[in-house]
């Protein structure tokens, strides 16, 4: 039997590709978008599993969380991942595939960075020590440096070393501009954002926005929101957006950035 919802899943599959495809006059050509084996895991637990237990017993194992307060359209779970001492992915209950997804750019989209950024408590306490803000990091993966077809940002220890590159790169503007870092071995555009200004900015439509090229190949893009703190003392974040290009070696994987051992 057909429904809306999966008539909506090929609608959204078929404009994916042909945005990605359309995409190759850019900066780079890009592959087609390639295809994952098993990219339902996540979507099944988070569909099959965390949220019919959540609605059924009130608990949402196997996740830690369930949000479903304003409804599965905006809702969102943490579950803790097999990788990392303390790695939790933070995913829509909603069908939403990936960056590339138009999903979460629409006006009503949710903000993932935003309830991925409040789970750091979660990473905390499965580590049984604070973290300060600039130990801390969420990353989502492009199209092309994932192995799952449902959205997840990771939200895990950034790499100590990562930390220190950021700390003696030049200090990206605080007017809106994008600057530029270099980070394992990966250009980065890198962008900072007051901390009282994630509830209301959108890290994705920030990309789409302000990126050239960027909301014709979200696909392509991996991003990470790092807890960042200015000279002055001022709290906030560092955006950091890098285009994959598969040709040379760049996967599109922000999770590269971050330490799931939590070492630092």
């Amino acid at each position: 039997m057909k429904t809306a919802t999966s008539g909506r899943s090929r609608w959204r599959g078929a404009l994916l590709a042909l945005t990605l495809a359309g995409c190759a006059g850019g900066p780079a050509s890009l592959p087609p978008p390639p295809v994952h084996p098993n990219g339902q895991a996540l979507w099944r637990i988070v569909h099959d599993q965390c949220v019919p237990d959540q609605r059924a017993h009130g608990d949402p194992a196997p996740c830690a969380r369930v949000s479903i307060a304003a409804g599965e359209a905006h809702g969102v779970v943490l579950l803790k991942d097999r990788d990392g001492v303390a790695q939790y992915l933070l995913m829509p209950t909603a069908k939403i595939t990936g960056v590339e997804d138009p999903a979460i750019l629409e006006p009503e989209a949710a903000n993932y960075f935003a309830a991925a950024w409040d789970a750091r408590g979660d990473v905390e306490a499965r580590l049984g020590r604070a973290l300060d803000r600039t130990q801390i990091s969420v990353a989502v993966n492009s199209i092309y440096g994932r192995s799952q077809d449902q959205l997840h940002l990771h939200v895990d220890c950034l790499d100590g070393a990562v930390g220190a590159a950021l700390r003696a790169a030049p200090p990206p503007p605080t007017d809106g501009r994008w600057s530029q870092v270099r980070l394992k071995g990966h250009a980065y555009r890198l962008r900072w954002l007051d901390a009282a200004a994630l509830s209301s900015a959108n890290p994705f439509k920030l990309v789409a926005g302000e990126l050239p090229g960027a909301r014709k190949a979200m696909g392509a893009w991996t991003l990470a929101l790092v807890g960042a703190r200015r000279a002055d003392g001022a709290e906030g974040f560092y955006l950091l957006a890098d285009r994959a290009d598969p040709a040379a070696g760049d996967r599109g994987s922000a999770e590269e950035l971050q330490d799931h051992d939590c070492r630092s």
